[in-house]
């Protein structure tokens, strides 16, 4: 089973204002996806209680080719590739009802013990069902880092409320899209797709922390830095263009 594959169609709460389907729904469903993948090999959320592991998301990059709208029928694909003992890393393509590649992604994950919250080393047992794929999605590769702006423009503060929080007790990485939007200045925000969609995630956010959301506008590329209230942890970077 080194290909998942899985057929979704687009509702009312993945698009916008255009009717087509919005960077937030694309992200959700690439992780619904991935965690299906992860179900059926039995590393997923159900198994959770068996294993007291679970898988922590580190990064995104994300390629609108163009946008599915309400309605539409996707084929979404995915696949591991490249386990090593800290972090793997996931592919992901989207195809609508015409077999045209609509969207393309890779990711990066690490693993968890849930009882003590310390990386989990990913042995054979944990990656040998994935059987992983070579083939990566972007040819050039993608490291994940994103170089944190020396200048902001401007900045909102946020205290993180209890719908912000997932299962593994910390902020959910679809909000901090959100987050990342919410700090974008209107013009920038009313007048932008953002086709292309990079996240670094370096610090987890808890429930009550007051963040800070720094924008930057550096030529196409709009970046968007989260970091503490006290502006010394850095918890994520969100690159939009």
């Amino acid at each position: 089973m080194a290909i998942f594959e899985n057929e979704y169609r687009v509702g009312l709460s993945d698009v916008g204002h255009s009717n087509e389907i919005t960077n937030k729904a694309i992200l959700r469903i690439l992780e619904n996806v991935a965690g299906m993948h992860s179900e059926s090999v039995g590393w997923g959320l159900n198994s959770i209680e068996r294993t007291n592991k679970s898988w922590i998301l580190l990064g995104w990059k994300v390629q609108i080719i163009s946008r599915p709208i309400y309605n539409e029928k996707l084929i979404v694909k995915t696949w591991g590739r490249d386990f090593n003992r800290a972090v793997t890393y996931r592919d992901f393509e989207v195809f609508d009802e015409k077999e045209n590649l609509v969207i393309k992604a890779t990711s990066k994950w690490t693993m968890i013990d849930i009882r003590t919250s310390k990386l989990v080393e990913l042995t054979p047992e944990i990656t040998r069902p994935y059987e992983c794929e070579k083939n990566k999605i972007f040819e050039q590769g993608f490291d994940f880092k994103i170089k944190e702006p020396m200048e902001k423009k401007s900045f909102i503060n946020y205290k993180v409320m209890r719908r912000d929080i997932d299962i593994n007790k910390h902020v959910h990485n679809l909000y901090y899209l959100d987050f990342a939007y919410e700090a974008l200045p209107e013009n920038v925000y009313n007048t932008n797709k953002f086709n292309n969609v990079e996240i670094m995630y370096k610090r987890q956010i808890k429930l009550d922390d007051n963040i800070i959301c720094y924008y930057t506008q550096n030529e196409n590329e709009n970046i968007v830095t989260i970091k503490s209230e006290d502006d010394k942890t850095l918890h994520a970077i969100i690159k939009l263009y």
